[in-house]
Formats: structure tokens, sequence, C-alpha cells
């Protein structure tokens, strides 16, 4: 058995986790949209075509912001085309997917199942093919409340009231050459500055959220940031930060290590940042937005007939070592919350997703459904400093990987701490001892644990909870000490509450 000893101290804080940081992101993409989220013709569907069954499966993922349209969708993106009455609306191809999109689903449709969902909308605009006067232009359609031709617009198609839309991006991914009208640092950085003034001159309570790199393995990674940043520095408050993680070398040890390059990774963007403010002799600090993470690398390669309607893409089908992995990468969120304030699992339905649809039929949770609910439901309130003696293995991609993944939250309101801890030795129990200093006399609430003896274990439509926590018990809370034993590869979260 295996061994790591955790020191918590409840003065010992990181930062205040923001709500944003449990957000999603839905793109029309694949069958996210039509079939996931809207779909007139099923069962449960609502007044507005949603489908109810969905809703209910995304509030339990709590959600508290989505990003939309795209992604690279939005770079090809005429929002005029999605709103108005259906029938008037133009089919039009989506070069970036290379599928034909019908508008059917639009701004008003996607802000109306937010409030259903009971989460906040984050809207892209569109900087590759269009620029800031057509940036503006949504941003007045969405949140002016009346008297101008795009406001009485937005009320004549229904929504008398605001959508009062406060998260903006300014575009997607524009350093990567498969996005429609890619283009260099000082390009994007002229572009997007130009967009937040006129933006920002429309409403000025809205914020702003500039494109980092694509990716930490981009060629131009740290360089883009800090050109970006020297253009847009006072005019936005987060700087995007995108990532996926696979494991298609079939090394289930190496792919539970790589979350800590997502570590790395944050950490780099923080210093670019703080470098273009330094510079400025500013006190500002830029935030992250870390609006695209997930595993992603089942179905990289899926490419469907061109210029169909919402063909099945990008749907994989995620095991239990991709639901350890997101458990991994849900850590590393909560480790930096400091600076990491909002947080985008990419994407909702059927599409890379925690949730599974069939057309007509049932919708189900995925294995990586469940971790994200944990910590959504349990890792709200200050994050705690955790200090991590553990067990450490080597692995192809790392050397001296702690066993022991850990984050802590504590309540806000009662001080008391949730523990989410990741076991990464996959043939052994971890003997967990976690000496809880400065806290109150504690109890154990709850120890619950996700893992399987198989760890290609599927969710189905059949079996849709093949794979899911189960609280287990011999966990002890004796004298400030939290003794705990893991399982081998698994996924635990640890509650405990005043005596």
């Amino acid at each position: 058995m295996g061994r790591a000893k955790v020191t918590l101290d409840r003065d010992y804080t990181i930062g205040e986790v923001d709500d944003r940081l449990y957000g999603g992101f839905a793109e029309h993409l694949g069958r996210h949209i039509y079939e996931g989220i809207y779909e007139p013709d099923h069962p449960t569907a609502d007044e507005d075509g949603f489908r109810r069954d969905v809703i209910d499966l995304v509030r339990g993922l709590r959600m508290s912001v989505i990003r939309y349209p795209g992604g690279n969708f939005v770079s090809g993106y005429d929002w005029e085309d999605g709103v108005g009455p259906r029938s008037a609306r133009p089919r039009r191809l989506d070069l970036a997917w290379r599928v034909t999109e019908t508008n059917q689903f639009g701004t008003d449709e996607f802000v109306r199942w937010c409030t259903r969902v009971g989460a906040e909308p984050m809207l892209a605009v569109n900087l590759g093919t269009r620029g800031p006067d057509a940036a503006r232009d949504l941003v007045e359609y969405c949140n002016h409340p009346a008297g101008s031709a795009l406001s009485e617009l937005r009320r004549q198609n229904g929504s008398p009231a605001p959508h009062g839309v406060k998260l903006w991006c300014l575009g997607n991914e524009m350093d990567g050459p498969w996005q429609m009208g890619a283009k260099t640092a000082d390009e994007y950085g002229r572009i997007a500055c130009e967009a937040a003034k006129l933006m920002k001159w429309v409403d000025p309570s809205i914020e702003l959220v500039a494109c980092g790199s694509s990716g930490r393995g981009m060629s131009g990674f740290g360089a883009w940031e800090m050109t970006v940043l020297d253009h847009t520095f006072d005019h936005v408050e987060y700087l995007s930060i995108h990532t996926y993680l696979g494991n298609p070398e079939g090394d289930t040890a190496g792919y539970l290590a790589k979350p800590d390059e997502m570590d790395q990774f944050i950490e780099e963007v923080v210093a670019c940042c703080d470098a273009v403010a330094a510079k400025r002799r500013s006190r500002k600090r830029i935030m992250l937005s870390f609006d695209e993470w997930n595993v992603w690398f089942h179905t990289d390669q899926q490419i469907p007939e061109p210029w169909a309607v919402a063909p099945a893409q990008l749907q994989d089908v995620y095991n239990v070592e991709d639901a350890l992995c997101v458990g991994g990468m849900l850590i590393s969120l909560l480790n930096h919350c400091d600076r990491v304030k909002i947080g985008c699992l990419a994407q909702i339905v059927n599409v890379i997703a925690p949730i599974m649809t069939q057309k007509g039929g049932p919708a189900w949770q995925q294995t990586i459904y469940h971790p994200f609910a944990q910590a959504s439901c349990f890792g709200r309130g200050v994050a705690l400093r955790a200090l991590v003696d553990s067990d450490k293995y080597d692995c192809p991609v790392r050397q001296g990987v702690d066993s022991l993944r850990m984050a802590a939250v504590a309540d806000p309101q009662t001080g008391e701490p949730a523990l989410f801890c990741l076991n990464r030795d996959l043939t052994e129990p971890l003997e967990v001892e976690v000496t809880l200093r400065a806290f109150p006399k504690l109890r154990l609430l709850e120890h619950s644990v996700l893992c399987h003896e198989d760890l290609k274990a599927v969710n189905t439509a059949e079996a849709p909870q093949r794979v899911a926590p189960m609280a287990i018990s011999g966990a002890t809370v004796e004298e400030g000490t939290l003794r705990a034993a893991l399982p081998p590869a698994s996924w635990n979260v640890i509650r405990l509450a005043r005596e």
C-alpha cells in the first residue's frame, strides 16, 4: 500500500473559487445543438424545442456560465442569421466543420436555454471573417434596453428585456491556421483592441476575454500572449487558455500524469500576463479564462460526409481513465483559482461531452460527468493550500509523479472542507493521512469513490450507471487527523463536517 501525508490549514489559502470556474461550452458542432440541446420532435421537448431530459442533466452539473457559439464555428458566423422568424433564417455552409448550418437555433434561443439550465451566457464574437462593427452590433442587440434599431429588433423577436450578457470572448483561437480569418498576433491584437473599445462604448459593464494561444504547443506560445496583451491590456479582463488531454499512446500511468502539465501551462500564461503588467508598471492583473478544457482523442479524425446537417462528429465515448484524468484537470483549476476565474468544460452534449443523447431517445451521463458534477457541487468556497508528501512514480511523459493529486475547498459559511483526491497508482491503494491543522473538531460526512476494475468501462444508454460514484466506509477522523484508504486508480471526494 502506498502512502501520502497532507497538511491542511484553514488559514493557508490559495483564493476564492469563482462560481464561473464551473462552466461549459456549447458550439454549433456535430449533434451538440441539434439533437442535443434542441430537438423539437423529442418526447421531452418544451415549448421552445429544448430537450427537458438534457436540461435536467445539465442542471445536475450546476454550470454557472456557458460559452457560445464557438469555437471554430464563430470565426465564420453571421449572428444576424440566427435571429428572427425561423422560416426566414438562411441555411449556410459552415466551413469550420464542413457542414450545413440551418440557423434554427441562435442567440435568443441560447440565452433562453441558459435561463432554463441556470447558467450565465458567455458570447463569442466573430473576429475572423468580421470585425468590430458586427461585434458592437451584437452587444447592442443583446444588452441595450430599447430605443435603437437593434434593441427594437430584439424586442420584436420576442425578448423585450435585455439579455444582459456580461461575458464576451473576442474571437476564438485566432493564431490557429485552421481558423477562418486567422491572424498574426499584431493583426489580432489591433482588431481585438478596436472591437473591445466599441463593445464597451455600447455597454461599459461588460467583461472581455482576449484570445491567448490555441495551445501550449503552438510555435508562437508566449510571444503571442504578450503581443496581444500589449494591444489589449487596458481593455480586457481575461486572457483565454485552452487545452485537451488524451491517451493515444495507451499509457494509463502517463495519461493520469498529464494534468500536471496543465499546472505548468497556467503558471506560464500567468507569467506572460504579469510580465506585460510589469512592463507597464501596472497593478492590474489579467485573469485567465480556461474556456476550453477536456479529454479529447478518441474521435480526433472523425470526418462526416461534407455539408450534412448535424452529423455525428467528435462523439468521444469516455471510460474510467478519462474520468480520472478529468478529475485531475479539475484539481488543476482549483489549485490555481487565484488566477483562473472562468472555466468551460468543452463541450456539454454529444460532442466530447459529459452528456450523450439518442435522437428521439434517452440522454445519459458519461463517466466524465461525475467528477465535474461533484466538484461543481462541493468545490465552491475558498481553495486551501495543501502540502502533499506522496509516494511517486515515473512514466515516459514525466518523472517523479505524485501518486496523490489533491485539492481542498472550504465552505465559505461553515469552513467545512471538501477534499478532492486522485490516486494515480494503478495497482495499489493509497493510505492518506491528512493533518487538519487549525480546523475545529470535524467528523466524516462522506467518502465517495469513482473507480472500476476495468479502466476502459463506459456508460451507455443501456447501462447508464455502470460507472458512477459510490460511498465507501473505512475513513476516520480522530484527534484532528483524517485517515482514508483510496482505492487504486480512483477519484475520491471526502467531505467533512463540524462535530
